[in-house]
């Protein structure tokens, strides 16, 4: 059953209150998009079990309850990272009814979350990030190259140069500041100081960062400013660097299509914005740059998140020996 459908059956005081959960993390908490969206159908599901086990009001949520629906989850083939967000929402919930005095007690404490297997990320080589992020997707089919609703209006006879200028630099500064493909559709004209040349970044919980960026992506950005975006800006996004085809914020999904074609156009697998983001912290790292300033320029709350990346070039290294050396 859809999360909609869910919501909707919810008794009255659970549909609230997961409507009000819902506006404090986007509110307040100033999650994410994605996040709020993610945690609020997990509620949705948790309150549903809880309906269907005869309870009408948050305060009748205990452990016994929560555990019986993510095992429920488990038996349904949920995979261990979807459980380990489910755990996270359940507490997250909990412990804003108690702190909100939805409930008398925070049954989300003895909540343990699933360990989720966690692999090494997808790293390109420096020499392959280089030729993606020099490769032009190429003009293609229109679903390949930007969202169809914005190809119905655009074609011009100068539109194809001017996303070729739009999707150098927005490769060019996914490769050079490691970004979030959401942070990197959200920046304004107004968050770029090409004198220093450095984004200011606002990221997970409306954190700000300020992140630094190299001459390639200076060039492009330059380019895209001073030639192509002129060509696209609409009334209603002049703050937006980065514009679809009508003119309008550029989208996540557009710049995935993007990312995907520049690597199919340079004969490289499938990659996506977030294997560019992994592939420029591994490469500063491997040049010798500090794990804490990796740290707050990929602007992780924990130096946990940000450790894999050792562990990926610990790999390449091993990798290295293994072919390399003659007692290996």
């Amino acid at each position: 059953m859809r999360i909609r459908e869910m919501h909707e059956r919810l008794p009255r005081g659970l549909r609230e209150a997961v409507d009000e959960f819902s506006r404090h993390l986007a509110v307040v908490e100033g999650r994410s998009e994605h996040t709020v969206r993610a945690y609020t159908g997990d509620v949705v599901s948790l309150l549903d079990h809880a309906a269907y086990e005869g309870r009408s009001s948050v305060a009748e949520l205990d452990i016994t309850l929560l555990r019986g629906w993510l095992a429920a989850r488990i038996g349904s083939g949920a995979a261990r990272t979807s459980q380990a967000r489910r755990a996270a929402a359940a507490r997250a919930f909990t412990g804003w009814a108690h702190r909100t005095g939805r409930a008398p007690t925070d049954p989300g404490t003895q909540l343990v979350t699933p360990r989720a297997h966690r692999g090494l990320p997808t790293v390109l080589r420096a020499d392959q990030a280089a030729t993606l992020v020099t490769t032009s997707p190429g003009p293609g089919p229109a679903s390949e190259r930007d969202d169809p609703r914005e190809h119905a209006e655009g074609g011009g006879s100068g539109a194809g140069s001017v996303l070729e200028l739009r999707d150098r630099a927005v490769l060019e500064l996914l490769y050079a500041t490691g970004v979030r493909v959401s942070e990197l559709c959200n920046l304004d004209r107004s968050d770029v100081d090409h004198t220093r040349q450095v984004v200011r970044v606002f990221g997970k919980g409306a954190k700000e960062r300020a992140v630094p960026f190299g001459h390639p992506a200076r060039r492009a950005l330059d380019d895209w400013l001073r030639r192509g975006r002129p060509e696209l800006v609409a009334r209603g996004s002049r703050d937006a660097l980065f514009l679809g085809v009508k003119g309008g914020r550029l989208q996540p999904t557009v710049v995935r299509r993007i990312v995907a074609g520049a690597a199919r156009a340079a004969g490289l697998p499938h990659t996506r914005p977030h294997d560019l983001r992994h592939s420029a912290a591994t490469h500063l790292l491997d040049g010798g740059a500090d794990l804490r300033a990796v740290q707050e320029l990929l602007g992780h709350s924990s130096l946990a998140s940000t450790q894999i990346y050792t562990h990926v070039s610990t790999e390449r290294l091993r990798t290295a020996f293994n072919q390399a050396h003659p007692r290996a």
